[in-house]
């Protein structure tokens, strides 16, 4: 994977590139009336959904964390509480989870945070070569080795995520 940068400059490409790491960047003419970021992606990239990642800010115990899963499925919140080592866990207020991240919503990369969070990535992950994850913006993602996601994250793996049918 070659290392693109030109005009798509994010918190999160300067964090991999500051890192040395391998990705490519995947911008996109986002549609804001998209009903899901993340398969709007998966579908206008030609991508699986199953390898496109969506990064969602929870609330455990009074802190915030990451969850990572794909896009295909959702996230199941006792899952993530019990990989964090707790009993629960409910979504994060959204203007929590822009304030914490830098981000905005439909754009929150899991990379470059302003304050980074304990995360958690859904296992099903290490099952490709590769994965796509927001690139720190709508209509832009970042595809990298799963491997370096963690590593870049400090993330856990889990079984975190749930299947879906995708609704179109």
């Amino acid at each position: 994977m070659a290392k693109k940068m030109a005009s798509q400059g994010t918190p999160a490409t300067a964090a991999l590139a500051a890192a040395g790491v391998p990705f490519v960047l995947h911008p996109y003419a986002h549609d804001p009336g998209a009903g899901s970021y993340g398969l709007e992606a998966a579908e206008v990239l030609g991508i699986e959904p199953e390898r496109v990642f969506k990064t969602l800010m929870v609330e455990v115990e009074g802190r915030l964390a990451v969850a990572i899963v794909p896009v295909s499925g959702n996230l199941d919140l006792k899952a993530v509480a019990a990989a964090l080592g707790a009993k629960k866990a409910a979504m994060a207020d959204p203007r929590t989870a822009e304030r914490r991240t830098g981000y905005v919503l439909g754009g929150i990369s899991p990379l470059g945070q302003r304050q980074p969070s304990p995360t958690v990535l859904d296992e099903s992950a290490m099952g490709f070569t590769t994965v796509l994850v927001s690139g720190g913006r709508r209509g832009l993602d970042i595809e990298l080795a799963p491997a370096n996601l963690i590593s870049l994250t400090k993330a856990i793996t889990a079984p975190i995520g749930t299947a879906s049918s995708i609704k179109g």
